[in-house]
């Protein structure tokens, strides 16, 4: 939150929550959000947050488990992997 005040990044989208059980998947609509954090980014213009429901298919899931290995794999060759956003320097 603090970053996102001080303007360094252009935009944010969460598809992951880390307390987003009990959050999501209900209408709570009428109910005032009781997570402190959460009703923080949600203020900021340049925030997106969603549920995680891209998990729930079993083409997502098996993404996740080949992107998974692929990374040990790459890792234990101390190969580059083509999912690190952020190569160390």
């Amino acid at each position: 939150v603090t970053d996102l005040r001080a303007g360094r990044f252009l935009g944010v989208g969460l598809d992951v929550y880390e307390a987003e059980a009990g959050l999501f998947f209900l209408d709570k609509s009428l109910e005032g959000v009781d997570d402190d954090t959460l009703a923080r980014l949600v203020t900021f213009p340049n925030v997106i947050v969603t549920s995680h429901q891209a998990y729930y298919t079993e083409d997502a899931v098996g993404q996740i488990i080949d992107a998974t290995v692929q990374n040990v794999t790459d890792y234990l060759a101390r190969r580059p992997s083509e999912n690190v956003l952020v190569p160390r320097i």
